[in-house]
């Protein structure tokens, strides 16, 4: 059993043998940061207090099993925030502690190239581009416990880039697959937008962020009127080819 804190959901899975999820319950708190434009942190910990039991009681229900039944509990343990972490890491701690179970403590990041052996056959080794919220790197992973980061984003991560961007032209909270949606009716190639490459497999993207605000802005001050799904098309075909590029580049070299 796995529990999942680090943000704005609340999460609780059964997965067995490594391979196969037959349990997966998830609280979202998206409507209630909405008002506030962003997670606030202390709201998303006082939420996940709110939610943690009814998740975990639902995911035995679920699952059909009880904690006896569990060979072992885990909880993401970082990167994210603090208050929530705690709050995952206590019920998970408190769990194996009530069922004489191990704990394990889980990378974040490591999860979610984790969640690639779900459902698959998948075994190393292999290149993962990893594109979370806060976080974007190409990884190598040689093993099931070896991986090393062979190149990351040296400022903003896209999902942060993607919520920046969807503010300035207007789109609600959580801007990003709102983004998303908007460039598929877009004209990818209606602006020129700088690359966000910055040597080996590295990635930049405040420069582009800071392209797509300079260029509205001119816009703006010009009186020139333009289409906000072809500012999102051209930005988000910015984003996928350096992250495409760097990723085949990635596996072509190290074979």
């Amino acid at each position: 059993m796995a529990i999942e804190s680090s943000c704005d959901e609340t999460a609780c899975a059964i997965v067995k043998g490594g391979r196969e999820v037959i349990a997966n319950v998830v609280a979202s708190q998206i409507k209630i940061h909405e008002e506030f434009g962003g997670v606030i942190p202390e709201i998303a910990a006082r939420e996940h207090l709110e939610a943690i039991n009814v998740v975990i009681d639902e995911t035995f229900k679920q699952a059909g099993v009880t904690g006896k039944d569990v060979t072992a509990f885990a909880s993401t343990v970082g990167p994210g925030l603090v208050g929530c972490l705690l709050v995952g890491m206590n019920a998970a701690k408190t769990l194996a502690l009530a069922y004489d179970k191990p704990f394990i403590g889980v990378n974040h990041l490591n999860a979610h190239l984790a969640a690639n052996f779900i459902d698959t056959n998948l075994e190393p080794p292999f290149i993962a581009l990893l594109v979370s919220g806060g976080h974007t790197q190409i990884i190598k992973v040689s093993s099931f416990s070896e991986m090393e980061i062979i190149g990351e984003t040296i400022d903003d991560a896209v999902g942060e880039a993607y919520d920046k961007v969807a503010r300035l032209i207007g789109l609600p909270y959580p801007g990003g697959p709102k983004l998303d949606k908007l460039a598929q009716i877009g004209n990818p190639h209606a602006f020129k937008l700088p690359e966000a490459k910055v040597g080996g497999y590295d990635f930049s993207f405040s420069g582009l962020k800071t392209a797509v605000i300079n260029m509205i802005h001119t816009m703006e001050q010009r009186n020139e009127s333009f289409r906000k799904e072809d500012v999102a098309a051209s930005f988000q075909f910015a984003v996928a080819s350096v992250l495409v590029d760097n990723t085949f580049e990635a596996a072509k070299r190290s074979g």
